[in-house]
């Protein structure tokens, strides 16, 4: 079996929040990090530098790209427009937050089931642990895993971004 890549990544389809389909393709050459997302997490003040790194770069060819998920002890528990004030109100998101998923088990999304199969730091693939697990897909086909508990900003997302942005 081969390993997905970020280009066929890009082809895969979702939800937007306001029920249309999307998929990382819309997003061009950009360099998408991609991350579940819940509003009543230990890990939720994440939403701070997730905003801050799109703030950052967004004019460099990057974009955030919040999947909200209530698979971890119920922590995404609102409807799509509660989540999004929420995100809008509390944390002044400008990213995308399209609509909610599912990223383990049998009924996880498409996408979720692909990135699943990139590995993390120490060589593991596997289910998502948690909310916030974040991915960064480049346009070069790159696919590089950060578990919940590596911040958004911490200088080894910051580095991936920073090498697959335009010069």
């Amino acid at each position: 079996m081969t390993e997905t890549t970020a280009t066929d990544l890009r082809d895969i389809p979702f939800h937007t929040a306001e029920g249309g389909t999307a998929s990382l393709a819309d997003y061009g050459d950009q360099v998408v990090l991609v991350v579940n997302v819940a509003s009543k997490c230990g890990l939720t003040p994440q939403y701070e530098q997730l905003e801050q790194l799109q703030r950052a770069y967004a004019d460099r060819g990057f974009t955030v790209l919040g999947f909200p998920c209530n698979q971890f002890m119920g922590q995404e528990p609102g409807s799509m427009d509660e989540i999004l004030e929420y995100c809008s109100v509390t944390w002044g998101v400008t990213f995308p937050v399209v609509d909610k998923v599912k990223v383990n088990g049998g009924k996880a999304a498409p996408l979720y089931k692909a990135l699943k199969r990139a590995r993390d730091a120490d060589g593991k693939k596997g289910p998502i642990r948690w909310n916030f697990e974040k991915f960064v897909v480049t346009p070069g086909g790159g696919i590089h895993r950060f578990r919940p508990n590596v911040k958004p900003d911490d200088p080894a997302v910051v580095e991936v971004i920073e090498a697959h942005l335009p010069r």
